[in-house]
């Protein structure tokens, strides 16, 4: 019986020790970061449509083209900034989920240039030039594993998801375009318009550290990359002006609005293929177009854990 209940005591005063020894050795269960970013674009395609103009850069002498390349990029470039809350299940073993606002750099996405304005195939060519910007919000579910605190580092990787959950693609145009045909007079011409995404998802990697500067804070910084591409739903011009006036209110409800289609048909409010023409009083209906958002960062930030 003696040697029962000391068997039991023992085995109570391991037990003891043990959960001392997880629970000085147990991670903090609740962590926040906010860090801020810049991402370079890795990879390029080929710019979209823009208003009818082929992604493309040309340039005109004399009537007579004499040089034209595609415009190619990614709106992977540019800033971003965010907010992540993170729990740890185990020593190993954690989840994040971030909320961040990207703003991406400007992108050339069609030009022409020429020194005179003139009509080639029934259309006028004219000098213009198109710049498009990203700004989104995005939610980034991630799963989060540690791989061990030296010397006050903790390296981590981890592997998630992007979820745009609000934003739009920017296209401002700026051109001097023909009034008339023979002798034209000109005008110029500013317009902004904005494309609406459809719902889409991505995919990020990032390895990190963190630093402990002290009980609760530490200094991290993550090297992520990401790859998703944004699919053009709706357009709508919000801002047209002539030679610096407003001129919106002179602008058809086809002019304004697109609505972006896998396919045209004869059934669709577009020229190309409508045998009746465009109908005005409605949205124009024009091919989808895709945006690619591929970028490799640097995140550096502070970590806060409870």
């Amino acid at each position: 019986m003696k040697k029962n209940l000391f068997l039991l005591g023992l085995l109570v005063c391991s037990m003891a020790t043990v959960a001392q020894t997880e629970k000085a050795d147990k991670p903090e269960s609740w962590y926040f970061k906010l860090g801020g970013s810049y991402f370079n674009q890795t990879a390029s395609t080929e710019f979209p449509t823009v208003g009818g103009n082929p992604a493309l850069d040309r340039t005109y002498v004399g009537g007579k083209l004499v040089s034209e390349k595609s415009v190619t990029g990614s709106f992977g470039q540019g800033f971003r900034t965010g907010l992540t809350a993170g729990y740890r299940f185990s020593t190993r073993l954690g989840v994040e989920l971030g909320i961040n606002y990207y703003n991406s750099n400007d992108k050339k996405m069609a030009q022409t240039t020429t020194d005179a304005i003139f009509v080639s195939g029934g259309k006028p060519v004219y000098n213009f030039k198109s710049v498009g910007q990203i700004t989104a919000f995005d939610l980034a579910p991630a799963l989060v594993m540690f791989l061990g605190e030296a010397n006050g580092f903790e390296p981590y990787t981890k592997v998630g998801v992007l979820v745009p959950i609000h934003g739009d693609l920017e296209i401002t145009t700026d051109a001097i375009v023909p009034t008339g045909v023979a002798n034209p007079a000109t005008a110029a011409v500013h317009s902004v318009d904005k494309v609406k995404p459809n719902p889409t998802i991505g995919f990020s990697a990032a390895l990190g550290t963190s630093y402990k500067l002290g009980k609760h804070i530490s200094a991290f910084a993550e090297l992520e990359y990401r790859n998703f591409t944004v699919h053009g739903k709706t357009k709508e011009t919000t801002e047209f002006k002539m030679n610096g006036q407003d001129a919106l209110g002179s602008r058809t409800t086809a002019q304004i609005h697109t609505n972006y289609r896998d396919g045209l048909d004869v059934n669709s409010n577009n020229a190309a293929t409508n045998p009746n023409g465009v109908d005005s009083t409605k949205p124009m209906d024009e091919l989808s177009s895709y945006v690619g958002i591929s970028g490799l960062g640097l995140t550096l930030g502070i970590k806060y854990s409870l």
